[in-house]
């Protein structure tokens, strides 16, 4: 049996799992081996098992060297690394798929990953800070102990590259967009898996005007038209459209200047301000965890559920102009998938749209959550970026036997 290592590494988790290769099959017909998870890589870090036939999940907490997340997240995957060779060993895999959150305008698709990409790839880091360096890691740290070993990556990017012209620009002089300044979007693999799986909801008929709700520490949305994304909320870089974790989301670009030029901010202290100190977080003073908002009874923790919501509902207007209306609305990722009450919240919001909500279906976070009587479907579907990541390796793979990788 022939296997495909996952590996999604970000600033505070090493997400991995294998699959079962199996040529010319969907995404959704791999065969899991194995999944998990090490958490907590900025507090304290916790070794996850979900999924692993015959045998209980494990939790048990870890301890990792270094002093920072950087460190430890080195810790983490040399750790994950010297598991899975005594669990599998290497011989067994084809290959081993990577999330890598920004392609550029170059990367379009699952790409292997040579010296030359690594490098272009690593050049991109400062559109996406909080990820693209977390993302490349575990890619030179496999080359340097398994140089054999064919590595992928599937871009966030990629499902948006082919976006209209005019939802890519920005109003900017032209040589400004020849050179790369433009809207790209991200969450791409989340939003390719989540829009199979509404079509195979809807009878493998893709739908009209779709818009996906990706809400989780990271949130975006993207307006789907008959299986390709035609708009999205994030732009140039993770940061922009709605609040988010950590993250501010949209904001006036001359209160960036006036933070640098007035309160004498540098621009390090700047992109923390809004990368990291701002969004739920900031607004609440509390937590930038949803879960944590929703059971408090502060006022600033009401608010900052408030603003989170009142973001999305405008943002959901503004693609459903770009699409010229909407068939269905899809709640995704961590908050989409389990927060009840901010669903009927945005949902309510959208009652000028013909959205009405199924209470009950909602609470109970049933795959359709719609009242008979909406115009709209409404829908809570997980997603699986790591299934996604698995299933473009194998079909790169299958189109490119023999090519040498890293």
């Amino acid at each position: 049996m022939s296997l495909l290592l996952v590996l999604n590494s970000g600033s505070s988790s090493l997400k991995f799992a294998l699959f079962e290769a199996r040529d010319n099959s969907s995404p959704e017909a791999l065969p899991v081996v194995l999944r998990g998870q090490i958490s907590g890589l900025g507090t304290t870090p916790c070794w996850q098992l979900e999924a692993r036939p015959g045998q209980q999940p494990e939790e048990r907490t870890l301890k990792l060297s270094g002093g920072n997340a950087d460190d430890r997240q080195a810790s983490a995957l040399a750790y994950l690394l010297d598991w899975l060779e005594a669990e599998i060993g290497w011989q067994r895999l084809d290959a081993v798929g990577h999330r890598v959150v920004h392609g550029g305008a170059r990367y379009r698709e699952a790409a292997r990953i040579d010296a030359m990409t690594l490098d272009e790839l690593q050049g991109l880091s400062p559109l996406a800070p909080l990820h693209q360096p977390h993302c490349l890691a575990p890619v030179r740290t496999l080359a340097e102990r398994r140089p054999a070993l064919t590595q992928v990556a599937s871009f966030d990017t990629a499902f948006h590259a082919d976006q209209p012209a005019l939802a890519q620009r920005f109003a900017l002089p032209q040589h400004f967009h020849d050179e790369g300044m433009r809207r790209y979007g991200f969450h791409g693999l989340s939003y390719d898996y989540v829009n199979r799986q509404l079509t195979r909801e809807l009878g493998d008929q893709p739908a009209d005007r779709v818009i996906v709700a990706h809400l989780g520490s990271g949130a975006s949305l993207c307006a789907i038209a008959n299986g390709r994304s035609i708009a999205s909320s994030m732009g140039f870089t993770a940061l922009d459209g709605l609040m988010m974790g950590t993250r501010s989301g949209s904001l006036d670009p001359g209160l960036v200047l006036h933070l640098i030029q007035q309160r004498g901010m540098s621009a390090a202290e700047v992109e923390r301000l809004l990368y990291r100190e701002a969004g739920l977080l900031g607004v609440s003073g509390i937590s930038g965890d949803m879960r944590e908002l929703l059971a408090s009874s502060s006022p600033a923790a009401q608010l900052a559920v408030e603003l989170f919501v009142y973001r999305i509902v405008r943002e959901i207007g503004s693609l459903a102009a770009a699409l010229e209306g909407l068939d269905h609305l899809v709640f995704t990722a961590g908050i989409g998938e389990r927060a009840d009450p901010v669903r009927a919240a945005i949902v309510d919001g959208c009652r000028w749209l013909g959205a009405r909500l199924d209470g009950a279906a909602n609470q109970v976070h049933a795959t359709s959550i719609a009242g008979a009587e909406s115009r709209v479907g409404l829908w809570v579907l997980a997603t699986d970026e790591e299934r996604m990541i698995a299933w473009q390796t194998q079909e790169l793979l299958a189109s490119q036997r023999g090519h040498r990788s890293v």
